[in-house]
């Protein structure tokens, strides 16, 4: 063919491409994007309406979600009054309120679609999936996080801890600091010689964050102190198979006293008992605060954010997990390696879903790699870098974007309630997270945290606990006891000894006469029937190990 040729049929093909475009442009006609809602039930913030990422996924899946998020009011109170109008959102992840969602009739079965979209059924084995089955046998939700694909890159320790300043460490020497009294023993000798901020506000010594669910930063430490992974409402022993309730234990005790000890110093922050979540992160996020117990995913992404965006990481107000238990020779079991399926709760899709087919294609596509790169890494060249060998980081500009709440919110979009997977991503070579990156974790850390790292021969919050291998295959038992209604005698009881903890475990911390208050919360704890909570426990965890 000729050079004339080729010329006319590059031409001709330029002006169909131009016709097409100029069409398109002057028709007003654009490709439709579905619309859907979806509602989580814990606090969080809406994304700007015109947010960019959300855009660019819209445009690849022909789906936007609307999502909202708790905003105050309870998880319970929100989904009952769901339940009580019967008006959905398409999307919903109820929490400890799924069986109560599920119970109400208003959530589709997904096992007969399952099987329509690759991505969904990659992303649990036929057991795992077998294991959503509920009393019907259906399947009607998809646990969205812990989901390891490939290699486990983690970096960042995403659970339980006892957190510290690295500021505190710094100060004492960067010490060894294994037991509940060594922990303690710092914040005390610390805020002693350092009331005081460099700008005069008052340190706080330790808090504890009470409020609603989030209770277990004040009542589940027994378990870990006696070195017992996070089955959450029960200690299972390994050896035995039986549970053990962590409540009445000597540790129980003994932690309790501490904390009773450390209120009377001064050391535990009197608003403890009274502060609400927000309050507890606005406080965090001041940098004041020395340490605590808390899950990393409830605080980092907020305070953890904050302390950073005012530039208080530079001045060591970051932390640090330790590995603390009851004594120097308990085995610390706060990480363990590997996916956690929590069974009770994950992300579903309502009978209010006019597009039940279209909801679920959305999920799948969210799960594809492109689409996931975009969710978590955002934008190549924008968001991130791609060096030579092909892997990704990011500048220090990038960084200080992905941390500003403004721009998080007018540019990136996780969709974060909805699956996702860890590990390493299609290409063999980068984490699916960024905060699973290895070379871009530690780049991105603050110069004390590195320091801090140094220090103690370590790169990462892991290493800083340890790691262990996955418990045994009925673990997690708190994705049972999450779904307990008062249907049945174990779930009323454990229902009673929420109350209880909730009503008594201030007292006892805040008490003149420890004993005293001790044996009268030990006393109203028994009237709750715990053994019919523990009996229950058992009956699950034998179903779970086959016997």
């Amino acid at each position: 063919m000729d050079r004339k040729k080729i010329i006319a049929i590059i031409l001709a093909f330029l002006a169909v491409v131009m016709l097409v475009s100029f069409n398109s442009i002057f028709s007003g006609k654009k490709a439709e994007i579905k619309e859907f809602t979806a509602f989580y039930a814990v606090p969080g913030m809406e994304l700007n309406k015109d947010n960019e990422i959300q855009n660019v996924i819209a445009e690849k899946t022909g789906v936007r979600v609307n999502e909202s998020w708790l905003h105050g009011q309870t998880a319970q109170d929100a989904v009952a009054m769901l339940i009580a109008t019967g008006n959905y959102p398409d999307f919903i992840d109820g929490g400890d309120s799924s069986k109560q969602l599920y119970e109400a009739g208003a959530l589709v079965a997904l096992d007969d679609y399952i099987d329509k979209y690759p991505n969904i059924k990659a992303f649990y084995s036929d057991n795992e999936w077998n294991r959503l089955r509920q009393d019907d046998g259906h399947i009607y939700w998809i646990p969205q996080f812990k989901n390891i694909k490939g290699q486990d890159t983690a970096c960042t320790h995403n659970d339980e801890a006892f957190w510290i300043q690295v500021r505190v460490l710094k100060w004492a020497g960067y010490p060894e600091i294994k037991t509940l009294d060594q922990y303690f023993d710092l914040l005390e000798s610390y805020y002693e010689v350092n009331p005081c901020m460099e700008d005069g506000s008052e340190n706080i010594p330790y808090t504890i964050l009470c409020e609603d669910w989030r209770y277990f930063c004040l009542e589940n430490p027994p378990q870990f102190l006696d070195g017992y992974p996070n089955d959450g409402s029960v200690i299972v022993d390994p050896e035995t198979l039986k549970v053990v309730d962590y409540n009445t234990t000597p540790t129980a005790k003994a932690y309790f006293m501490k904390l009773n000890e450390e209120f009377h110093k001064g050391i535990v922050d009197p608003e403890s008992f009274t502060q609400t979540y927000d309050e507890y992160i606005a406080k965090l996020s001041t940098g004041r605060v020395l340490g605590m117990v808390d899950q990393w995913w409830n605080f980092a992404g907020s305070a953890g954010d904050a302390i950073k965006q005012a530039g208080l990481d530079a001045k060591g107000c970051e932390y640090v997990p330790l590995p603390i238990t009851i004594s120097e020779d308990v085995h610390n079991q706060w990480h363990n390696s590997g996916s956690v399926m929590n069974v009770a709760s994950g992300l579903a899709i309502t009978t209010s879903c006019k597009g039940v087919e279209g909801a679920l294609q959305f999920i799948d596509d969210l799960l594809g790699q492109e689409v996931h790169n975009l969710r978590f890494w955002g934008v190549a060249g924008v968001d991130y870098q791609i060096d030579s060998d092909g892997l990704f980081y990011r500048t220090p500009e990038q960084r200080k974007n992905v941390i500003s709440t403004t721009y998080k919110l007018s540019h990136m979009c996780s969709y974060s309630y909805f699956p996702q997977w860890g590990g390493t991503s299609d290409d063999g070579i980068n984490a699916n997270l960024p905060s699973d990156q290895p070379g871009e974790y530690y780049d991105s850390l603050s110069e004390p945290m590195k320091e801090c790292f140094l220090a103690y021969g370590v790169r990462t919050y892991v290493e800083m606990l340890g790691t262990n291998d996955s418990p045994g295959d009925w673990y997690p038992m708190y994705s049972y006891s999450n779904s307990m209604t008062n249907a049945t005698m174990g779930g009323l009881a454990y229902s009673m000894m929420t109350q209880v903890k909730h009503e008594y475990l201030p007292q006892v911390i805040m008490s003149d006469d420890f004993e005293a208050m001790w044996k009268k919360y030990m006393k109203a704890y028994d009237h709750c029937n715990p053994q019919d909570f523990l009996d229950e426990m058992q009956l699950e965890l034998d179903r779970r190990v086959g016997k």
